[in-house]
């Protein structure tokens, strides 16, 4: 790389001749960060960690974006360039080298804070506030006589031409630190001039130049000397030199800055302050396309550039994706956290400008001292970024931080560190590493408290420290010894945490919860406490030959080969587990202590190339894989050091045959407040867990009501009955093994009927399932059971069923009733052992030729009880459920002997010939009551429930015509308000509209509809803590369609709508306008976490538009929504804080480019009836002045008679075999003496045929 070709900005404090210096000079940065192993462990870096983006910055965008937009060649005129500028291919090295130039010199024209201004996180490239704008002519320099006319913005940097008003990248741009005088000249035109160039514009008149020149010259006045930075400065430009932009035959001086890129036309132009445009990197994406060869990509244009060297393009390309990481943090929290001026500095080492935190530590620190701090391990210090990670920065813990300060935090921390030992902003690694270990792991340098080494003592006196708001004098007593967790006497509030909440101390809250589970620093001093929360296990002792991997920093997701594996001498003694590089070595080549051992996992045989593996999980997030051939010792390593590490308390869980043990934090249904450790073992599809100060528990997962993980949070949530378990992550790595462990435990193990996932009655959730679908939409289908299904939709259901039943929820319209009892008969004929057993299927078969009744009834009965308790409970239900829909055979034509032909083969898995198996089913259904011994009663109330469901189907009538995309279900409506006494359970058909849902439900109840009562039906969402009333012909099936499980559908009245209706019969101007305090929900890198605050804004609503201005004085709106497009709705969730209660959620939903757009924002109005004077102008606007109907709500709105559409008789579908064979079956059933005992079977099964 030569100086000819590229610039790399060099850290110097040396100002360019001609550059004033800033009063306070801008930092230096310190050199490049050096990843070391730590203690010298190759082993352990045999792969890279890039899993942290204080070492690697991450590309929030997708690399592989590919916007292609089409640009139109002029010549060998660039679109990029000025109006005068065109682009030579010279080669004349004198061009590219300037005289007198060093690396340093730089542009002394860069936004005035030395910083390019942080722009809002939207989709837009020129976000700067525009000063003025206009369309002006322009003379090129070179003296043309013509003129060009050019859109011109101006903004507090830059002012910037453009071809027309549509444009976003300009044509050319001026420094406004580079314009030293603006002068009217001639007739309308006016001179911008700088040091090297002077640029004349013409106005349409004379008042339009008055106001440019009178604009420019404020806009510069003074700008030279504010400007002037230190060219080398790192905090100004990242990477600067010659690019060659494809369809260009000459090179652009490029320069990226921070989170833009600025384009010139050469060296010179960059130092004078005059280029071609300037590039946003928030919507800009980098991707590699050939060795030398690099797209940036924006929503606009595609930049395609060239680098002289394949090296050079990766310099290029890691500083823009830079830029972009840079363009889309959030400074929010840092400058917030920077206003303590000794936050400005890092703790460390003093580098200037820190972005990261140890939150538990309470300090600020760099980029390359956060690094250092990870490897600490997150047991003692909790690396957070003060830009990306906004989730943890509460308004706390950010007054925690301006509370302490980095100087006084120092003054416990770094009480006593010698001059030798201190840090400065060009340390290397190692010595940062040796100085941040001494000065946090050992407490080396802290200022002791007078109470240490007195366990009690420290304990008290932080039970009544908390109480008050001197935090850092609860700082020094928990990292001199205080036990956060220790026992505070008091039933009410017993842990410091809770005694801080009682008396209203939240610094001291987030303090110590940040803290709960804080390795407390090792000191060599001697006196160091020995209390720990769990006893330390008794020391184990084993050794021998085991082959390992190199650590890794990420899950393993393929199969490692035995020539990935190095032999390896490994002990295990005093809790210290080592390995060697043969058993003759005395210095290991790394070391695991037990307590940074957080999980042990156990891997099937044959997973690796090794026949027997183990996994390995650290405090730092690392992974070590063993293996051995030997199983006699893969087992004795997986027992030695479990022991290593499990506390004595949940030594029972060794004992058990676990395929992945370990430590990890929760929260239970009764506790939400602090999370707990626990230890766990996963065995089978059970979940054994040891909480702390509780006995062993067992969860088992493939009861479990809801399994689910909430990646944003990192929280594995299991929901059993009566119970909801919160597992979090602490660390990625070992989380994310045990959330696909216990999903997979928590799925179908397999094809025998207890490896299923079950309810907590222990039936399958696919019997469940399948039989609540068809009681709710199949008992009146004719045939029902003999039907076929379409076999690749009864296949696929099947494979769903398979993979997690839990998730899988049968829906009417989506699901056919032949597909899923087709689906139910496959799963029990594919049952492996059957439903009977294959021990005593037979039994069973011999039992129907018992002729007395109650002997025979007495030994179905001990064979029932002999059966396994799952397949009991599935034989009780489905012939509960068989017994139901013969019950209403005369709509479903399913009798007791035609549910016997079916289900008979189907349960004893048999040929279809012997209808023994027949008669079994026929005596189980029959004798149902007295073989299972049911109540009366509860029969009886659930005969009752179906034939509710039946009339309300008939009612609402069974099936719609086909001609209605989507169809048409049965949905839970409330009355008034949400409870279980007030539910209705209504067929929503795809035409009917919000005020015949109403007049359904208000005729059910029998209420009358007064004069002047507004009965509507609103949607609520209980999550957003917002409801919407439905416009009377608003159709309620799209409603349905785009729930979330936390809406539902109210009927109640509309109180406000009196009010409304009057308001709007004496408006005259259909439109309204006013001021409203304005919130967008945004997100911040996908984190999905809202940002911003409310803001005074003015809005004007009209017949089209939604439009909102900064002020009212404003001339240009901020932002311009279809009135169309809007959904409103009553109500501003509290999470954001809204400055008043009476408020309105205002969602936006459109399509751009076929990609559906969502966007959410607040508005809050000062009084009540100013917000629904507001939402009555929505309404009515959005539905043409129709807000009810004239003549109210009528009762008969509701009458919707449909033609009945029922099936004419179903012919019999084989089950087995031929037809011929199956009529030759049918017939030799009806003459069985035991089936005579109904008279009408034969008639049936002629009406079946």
């Amino acid at each position: 790389m030569t100086s000819q070709t590229q610039e790399v900005i060099q850290q110097s404090s040396q100002p360019a001749p001609h550059a004033a210096l800033p009063a306070q000079g801008v930092p230096q940065l310190p050199p490049q960060t050096i990843l070391c192993p730590p203690d010298g462990d190759s082993d352990d870096y045999e792969e890279t960690d890039t899993s942290y983006a204080s070492v690697h910055p991450v590309n929030p965008l997708g690399r592989e974006m590919s916007l292609q937009v089409p640009l139109q060649a002029k010549g060998r005129y660039s679109s990029l360039c000025s109006d005068d500028e065109l682009l030579d291919d010279d080669d004349d090295p004198s061009v590219w080298e300037e005289p007198g130039l060093s690396s340093l010199q730089g542009s002394i024209f860069l936004p005035n804070t030395g910083r390019l201004a942080s722009a809002p996180k939207e989709d837009s490239s020129q976000l700067s506030a525009v000063i003025k704008m206009g369309w002006l002519d322009k003379n090129p320099p070179q003296g043309a006589l013509y003129y060009q006319r050019r859109w011109v913005k101006l903004d507090v940097d830059y002012l910037r031409y453009f071809d027309n008003d549509k444009q976003v990248y300009s044509k050319g741009i001026i420094s406004t630190a580079s314009i030293t005088n603006v002068t009217s000249v001639g007739e309308l035109k006016f001179e911008v001039i700088t040091n090297n160039r002077t640029f004349i514009f013409k106005a349409e008149s004379d008042v339009e130049r008055k106001e440019w020149v009178t604009v420019l010259q404020d806009s510069t006045r003074g700008r030279q000397r504010r400007s002037t930075l230190n060219p080398g400065s790192p905090l100004t430009l990242e990477f600067k030199g010659y690019l060659e932009l494809k369809g260009l035959r000459s090179k652009l001086y490029t320069v990226v800055t921070l989170d833009k890129v600025f384009l010139y036309k050469n060296m010179e132009d960059y130092r004078i302050g005059v280029g071609i445009t300037s590039i946003e990197m928030n919507v800009g994406n980098v991707k590699v396309t050939d060795r030398r060869s690099f797209d940036l990509t924006t929503p606009y244009r595609i930049f395609s550039f060239i680098a002289e060297s394949e090296q050079l393009k990766d310099q290029w390309v890691d500083t823009m994706r830079d830029a972009i990481g840079e363009a889309l943090s959030n400074r929010e929290v840092a400058d917030r956290i920077w206003a303590e001026p000794s936050n400005s500095f890092c703790a460390d080492c003093g580098t200037p400008k820190p972005e990261w935190a140890a939150i538990n530590l309470c300090m600020v620190i760099c980029k390359r001292c956060a690094g250092e701090h990870r490897g600490l391990g997150p047991n003692i210090s909790k690396v957070r970024s003060l830009k990306m990670d906004r989730k943890v920065w509460t308004e706390e813990l950010i007054q925690v931080f301006l509370l302490l300060g980095n100087n006084r935090v120092n003054s416990f921390w770094a009480a006593n560190v010698p001059p030798s030992e201190a840090l400065s902003s060009l340390s290397c690694s190692d010595d940062r590493r040796r100085f941040i270990t001494n000065k946090y792991r050992h407490g080396k340098y802290r200022k002791y408290h007078p109470l240490y080494g007195n366990q009690r003592e420290l304990n008290n006196a932080l039970c009544i420290n908390v109480q008050c708001s001197d935090v850092l004098e609860t700082l020094s007593l928990i990292f001199c010894g205080a036990d956060v967790n220790c026992s505070t006497g008091m039933a009410s509030c017993p842990t410091p945490l809770s005694l801080a909440d009682t008396h209203a101390q939240p610094l001291q809250a987030v303090l110590l919860s940040h803290n709960l589970n804080t390795d407390l620093p090792r000191s060599e001093v001697d006196g160091g406490m020995e209390e720990v929360h769990f006893p330390a296990p008794t020391c184990v002792y084993h050794n021998g030959f085991l082959f390992k991997t190199g650590s890794m920093a990420r899950a393993i997701t393929e199969r490692k080969a035995r020539e990935e594996f190095s032999r390896r001498w490994c002990t295990l003694n005093d809790c210290i587990f080592s390995y060697y590089e043969s058993d003759k070595n005395s210095n290991p080549n790394g070391a695991l202590r037990a307590s940074e051992i957080v999980c042990l996992a156990v891997d099937v045989p044959e997973k690796h190339g090794y026949e027997h593996t183990f996994e390995l999980y650290s405090e730092s997030d690392r992974l070590y894989l063993f293996g051995t051939d030997d199983p006699n010792s893969h087992k004795e390593w997986i027992k030695s050091i479990a022991k290593s590490f499990i506390p004595a308390k949940a030594e029972p869980l060794l004992r058990l045959g676990f395929e992945r043990i370990g430590r990890l934090k929760c929260k239970d249904g009764l506790n939400l407040q602090t999370s707990k450790v626990g230890w766990f073992a996963l065995v089978g599809s059970t979940l054994h867990a040891y909480l702390k100060d509780s006995q062993e528990e067992e969860i088992h997962l493939r009861k479990l009501n809801e399994l689910s993980i909430q990646q944003d949070n990192g929280v594995l949530v299991l929901v059993e009955r009566g119970r909801t378990l919160y597992i979090e992550g602490e660390r990625k790595l070992d989380f994310a093994g045990w959330c696909a462990a216990i999903q997979s435990a928590a799925g179908s193990g397999g094809d025998t009927l207890s490896q299923q996932q079950l309810t907590d009655t222990d039936i399958p959730v696919v019997v469940h399932s399948c039989v609540d679908y068809i009681t709710q939409c199949g008992l009146t289908s004719e045939g029902i059971y003999r039907k076929s299904g379409v076999n690749s939709r009864v296949a696929a259901l099947c494979e769903r069923f398979r993979q997690d039943a839990r998730s899988l929820r049968l829906k009417e319209g989506e699901h056919q009733v032949d597909d899923v009892s087709n689906t139910l008969k496959r799963f029990f004929r594919e049952l492996e052992e059957g439903l009977f057993t294959s021990e005593d299927g037979g039994t069973w078969l011999t039992t129907t030729a018992i002729q007395d009744e109650s002997m025979k009834i007495s030994q179905y009965q001990k064979l029932l009880n002999k059966l396994p308790r799952v397949n009991r409970a599935t034989l009780r239900a489905l012939i509960n459920h068989l017994y139901c829909v013969q019950r209403f055979s005369e709509l479903n034509q399913m009798n007791l002997h035609n549910l016997a032909i079916v289900f008979g083969p189907t349960l004893f898995q048999t040929d279809g010939k012997d209808y023994t198996a027949g008669r079994a089913i026929e005596d189980l259904i029959q004798y149902y009551t007295l073989i299972f011994e049911v109540d009366e009663q509860q029969l009886k109330k659930q005969l009752e429930e179906i034939t509710v469901i039946i009339q309300v189907r008939e009612k609402l009538n069974t099936k719609f015509p086909s001609t209605e995309p989507g169809g048409h279900f049965i949905c839970t409506v409330y009355l008034e308000e949400k409870k279980d006494t007030a539910e209705q359970h209504v067929k929503i058909p795809a035409s009917m509209t919000s005020a015949e849902l109403t007049c359904e439900i208000l005729d059910r109840r029998n209420i009358p509809v007064k004069d002047k009562e507004y009965w509507n039906c609103w949607e609520v969402i209980d999550k957003e803590e917002m409801e919407r009333p439905l416009h009377y012909r608003e159709r309620v099936l799209p409603i349905l369609h785009s729930f979330g499980t936390d809406s539902h559908l109210l009927i109640k009245k509309h109180i406000a709508m009196e009010a409304m209706i009057i308001y709007l019969a004496s408006k005259v101007d259909p439109s309204k306008h006013g001021m409203m305090k304005f919130r967008e929900e945004r997100s911040i890198l996908g984190l999905g976490l809202s940002s911003g605050s409310f803001h005074d804004r003015y809005f004007i609503l009209n017949s089209s538009s939604l439009r909102m201005y900064k002020e009212v004085r404003s001339n240009r709106p901020e932002r311009d929504w279809p009135v169309k497009n809007l959904r409103v709705y009553l109500g501003i969730k509290k999470k954001v804080r809204p400055p008043t209660c009476w408020g309105l959620t205002v969602v936006y939903e459109s399509k751009k480019q076929d990609k559906a757009e969502r966007q959410q924002w607040y508005l809050c109005c000062e009084t009540q009836p100013e917000m629904r004077e507001w939402y009555a102008t929505f309404l009515s606007i959005q539905n043409d002045g129709d807000v009810w109907p004239q003549e109210g709500i009528q009762p008969s709105r509701v009458s919707r008679a449909l033609p009945d559409s029922r099936h004419g008789n179903v012919s019999l579908i084989p089950l087995r075999g031929s037809e011929n064979e199956m009529r030759n079956s049918v017939a030799a059933f009806s003459q069985d003496q035991l089936a005579g005992r109904c008279s009408a079977s034969s008639g049936d099964l002629a009406t079946l045929q």
